[in-house]
C-alpha cells in the first residue's frame, strides 16, 4: 500500500498534477470498528498515529492534505442506517462519532505543526452539508436557512475555526436533551485543551458541494434526532432540474451562496472545491450533455463568487474523473467525466463529452490568465 501511493504521487507530479491527499475516506479497518469505531474516544489518538506515518512518508511530496472526507456523512453511519456501520443510534451516535472525528482531526493537525511544519503543507477537512435558500422571506425561514448550514457544514467547520460548536447547535441540542429528561446533553462537550487544539486547525476550507435546498422553519424527524434538533423542513424548488440521484437538483447558484457563506462566517479563508459533480444513470453513457450544463453553470457561479464577491477560492476539483463505486447506489449512478465499462475485464475507460468539454474549458481559461 505504501509503495502504491508513492508511485501514484510520483506519477501525478510527473504529469504536472498537484496531489491532494485524503487520510480517511470512510475505509475504517474492521479491528477499529470492533472496538466501537468513531464512537470510541481512543480512536482520536490512533488516527493521529496513522496521520504521523502518512506525513512522514509522503509529506515531502504532498502539500495539500485533508484529514477526513465529509465528516457529516461519516456520522450518518452511527446515527442512521444510511452508511456503514449503520448503527442507527438516532440523535446520539451521530453527535458522539462527530465529536471524536473532530478530536482526531485536531490531534493530526497539531502533530503536523509540531513535527512536520517544515514540509510547508496545508491541512483541512472536506466539509460537506446543506446550503439552503429560505422558503419565504420571514425571519423564521431565514433563520432556518442559517441552521441548515450550521448543522451540516458548520457542525465541523465552526469548531475547527473557533474551537467549539456553533451556539445554535449547542442551544438547541441542550434544550431538546433537557426536554427529553436527560441529565447530560446529547451533544458532547470539549475540554479546554481540546478547544485550544481545535481552534484554527484548518489552513484552508475544503468544500464539497453538489446541490441546494429550500429551508422552512418547522419540526421533522423522530425525537430524538438531528433532524428534529435542526428544526428545518427541507424541500426542492420545483423549477430546479432533476438528475439521476433523487437527493440532488441542479442549483449552480448554491455554490456561490455557500462560498459567500464561508467567506462571511470564517473570515474569507482559502477555499478549495474538493468535490462538485452530478450523476447520470448510464443510459446514454458518453453523450452527457446534462453534466456539461451542470459544470458550465457551477463554474460560472464560482467565477462570480471569486471576481464579483471576493471569495478566496483557489481551485476546483470535479467528482469524479471516472465512474466509481457510489456507496449505497453502488455502480448504478455515474458521476465520472470518463466512462468505465464495468463489464470489461480491463474496465475500459472512454472519455465522455464532458471530458472533452473540460479540456476545452481549461485550455481557454489558461489562455485568459
Amino acid at each position: 500500500g505504501i509503495d502504491y501511493y508513492m508511485n501514484l504521487i510520483d506519477e501525478l507530479h510527473a504529469n504536472g498534477i498537484e496531489p491532494v491527499v485524503t487520510l480517511y475516506h470512510w475505509d475504517l479497518p474492521q479491528p477499529l470498528q470492533d472496538i466501537g469505531g468513531w464512537l470510541n474516544p481512543d480512536i482520536a489518538q490512533i488516527f493521529a498515529e496513522y496521520a504521523d506515518l502518512m506525513f512522514k512518508t509522503y509529506g515531502d511530496k504532498v502539500k495539500w492534505w485533508m484529514t477526513i472526507n465529509e465528516p457529516y456523512s461519516v456520522v450518518k453511519g452511527y446515527g442512521s442506517e444510511d452508511y456503514a456501520p449503520a448503527l442507527n443510534l438516532v440523535g446520539t451516535g451521530d453527535y458522539a462519532s462527530g465529536h471524536n472525528l473532530l478530536r482526531a482531526h485536531a490531534k493530526a493537525y497539531r502533530l503536523y505543526q509540531k513535527k512536520y511544519s517544515h514540509q510547508g503543507g496545508k491541512i483541512s477537512m472536506a466539509f460537506c452539508g446543506s446550503v439552503c435558500q429560505p422558503l419565504t422571506n420571514t425571519p423564521e425561514d431565514i433563520a432556518a436557512a442559517d441552521r441548515c448550514f450550521q448543522f451540516t457544514y458548520g457542525w465541523f467547520a465552526h469548531p475547527t475555526f473557533f474551537g467549539d460548536y456553533h451556539p445554535v447547535m449547542r442551544q438547541l441540542i441542550d434544550r431538546n436533551s433537557q426536554l427529553e429528561g436527560r441529565n447530560v446533553s446529547r451533544l458532547p462537550h470539549f475540554t479546554e485543551e481540546e478547544m485550544t487544539e481545535l481552534a484554527g486547525s484548518v489552513d484552508y476550507f475544503g468544500m464539497n458541494y453538489y446541490s441546494a435546498s429550500m429551508a422552512q422553519n418547522g419540526f421533522t424527524g423522530a425525537v430524538p434526532s438531528k433532524e428534529h434538533d435542526t428544526q428545518v423542513i427541507f424541500s426542492f424548488d420545483p423549477s430546479w432540474e432533476e438528475c439521476a440521484s433523487s437527493w440532488m437538483r441542479i442549483v449552480p447558484q448554491g455554490l456561490r451562496l455557500v462560498a459567500n457563506k464561508v467567506r462571511v462566517e470564517y473570515g474569507n479563508p482559502i477555499v478549495l472545491i474538493t468535490e462538485n459533480g452530478i450523476s447520470d444513470d448510464g443510459s446514454n453513457p458518453l453523450n452527457d450533455l446534462q453534466r456539461i450544463r451542470y459544470y458550465e453553470g457551477h463554474l460560472a457561479e464560482l467565477r462570480r463568487a471569486i471576481y464579483e464577491d471576493g471569495c478566496n477560492v483557489v481551485g476546483h476539483t470535479s467528482w469524479s474523473i471516472v465512474d466509481n463505486f457510489e456507496w449505497r447506489e453502488g455502480f448504478t449512478k455515474k458521476f465520472g467525466i470518463v466512462s468505465v465499462d464495468f463489464n470489461s475485464p480491463a474496465r475500459t475507460r472512454t472519455f465522455k463529452r464532458s471530458a472533452y468539454w473540460f479540456q476545452n474549458y481549461l485550455a481557454m481559461h489558461k489562455l485568459m490568465q
